[in-house]
């Protein structure tokens, strides 16, 4: 049971799921959902953004290239949190909340927007850790100017 001065609201399933597909760069859903070092995964990512304004490309350089990663990992989060049984989203994020959670299509929906989402970004990190092991290898040299 909560205490007369702790804050309980009801987190909604839909919400976060949005969240950590949009935003989950930077794990604001994290906060949202109350998790401990959600701080530190922001700071990543922040570090991370800054960095790679000191390169030619933006999109171009390690800094940005490890971004990849909690954009990735944000994405796939959204997917098992959309997907995840209302009862047991409740039972974890919800257990002080007298709601309950009740969702429909709009969680489906967040499921696969994320889906097609997170297919995009991972394909296209996959590609640019090939372009560059590639010209590391000297393989595109007669083919980049």
């Amino acid at each position: 049971m909560a205490g007369p001065y702790t804050h309980t609201y009801h987190r909604n399933k839909v919400v976060v799921a949005w969240m950590a597909s949009i935003l989950g760069m930077f794990s604001l859903h994290w906060w949202y959902l109350g998790r401990r070092h959600a701080w530190l995964m922001t700071t990543f990512s922040v570090v991370m953004l800054v960095l790679a304004q000191f390169y030619p490309v933006w999109w171009d350089n390690i800094p940005f290239l490890l971004l990849l990663v909690p954009i990735s990992a944000g994405i796939i989060e959204a997917v098992v949190l959309a997907l995840t049984p209302d009862e047991k989203f409740d039972e974890r994020y919800n257990k002080h909340s007298d709601r309950k959670t009740k969702t429909g299509w709009d969680a489906v929906i967040a499921a696969i927007v994320s889906t097609f989402l997170g297919g995009t970004v991972i394909i296209f990190g996959i590609a640019m850790v090939v372009v560059h092991m590639y010209k590391a290898m000297g393989w595109l040299d007669d083919y980049i100017l």
